[in-house]
């Protein structure tokens, strides 16, 4: 066994962190650029923005305090690294206007909040090889899969509204996409396993890497079997629940990295 060396550790860490700040900065964004559709959908009409407990003026600073936080960890790592960094605040800044021009928003939700994968990969290897791009993808095809069951919520105040997404386009077809995007999510992480481990030997910490995919795999699986996309409880439960999807490999993933 390798184990970890001290820069993996802090690259786990640090990529924990900036994740949430992103995320965080990102959040503030959508919540900023999106006020006035908030206020007309009766689910986020009591929103900090919208519902005036917070200015856009302060969600502003707070949004700037956060990015600059997130970008003090980012200057730690490689060049490339911080290049792909810099290069995703294009699509953060895109990605709330998108549900205005695409019925896709969720695409660009994708592109953007999956890009840790390439950054991180960048970080740790120098390099964005065909693993992490397909890793990538699947972060995309797993973000349009809960995504779209968010948007069912807002589908009526949405149509009334003119807001586009997904779960419009799709109406009654839904369910066969989400099995769709549910089948590419898992055949991508997969490929991104098998990518990863070929040449290397260690069948042990492959096999292990693959078990983390499956499980979540069949996670995922359980939630469209009890998921009705007609009540909106249903579909929040669902979409909290890849929350639990998402930490399923994590102990998988770190055993495959100590034994490889």
């Amino acid at each position: 066994m390798s184990g970890f060396r001290g820069w993996d550790v802090w690259l786990a860490v640090s990529c924990a962190v900036g994740a949430f700040l992103m995320r965080g900065a990102g959040c503030t964004w959508n919540d900023i650029t999106d006020r006035e559709i908030d206020a007309a959908v009766a689910r986020t009409r009591s929103r900090p923005i919208p519902s005036g407990q917070v200015t856009v003026r302060g969600a502003l600073i707070w949004m700037v305090v956060q990015a600059l936080l997130a970008a003090g960890i980012l200057f730690t790592y490689n060049w490339l690294a911080v290049g792909l960094g810099v290069a995703s605040l294009a699509l953060v800044a895109v990605y709330p206007f998108a549900k205005r021009f695409t019925w896709w928003p969720q695409v660009f939700l994708g592109l953007a909040f999956n890009w840790g994968a390439l950054l991180a990969w960048a970080a740790h290897a120098g390099a964005v090889p065909v693993a992490a791009v397909l890793l990538y993808a699947g972060g995309i095809a797993w973000t349009l899969y809960y995504d779209t069951i968010y948007a069912h919520q807002d589908r009526e105040d949405d149509a009334l509204i003119g807001v586009k997404s997904t779960a419009r386009l799709f109406g009654d077809r839904s369910r066969g996409w989400l099995w769709g995007f549910f089948a590419a999510t898992i055949l991508l992480l997969g490929a991104a396993v098998v990518v990863a481990h070929a040449n290397e030997g260690r069948v042990l910490a492959f096999v292990t890497a693959l078990c983390g995919v499956w499980a979540m795999g069949w996670h995922i699986a359980w939630q469209l079997r009890r998921l009705d996309l007609d009540d909106p409880t249903s579909c929040l439960a669902v979409f909290r629940a890849n929350r639990d999807a998402g930490l399923i490999p994590v102990p998988f993933l770190a055993a495959a990295a100590w034994l490889g």
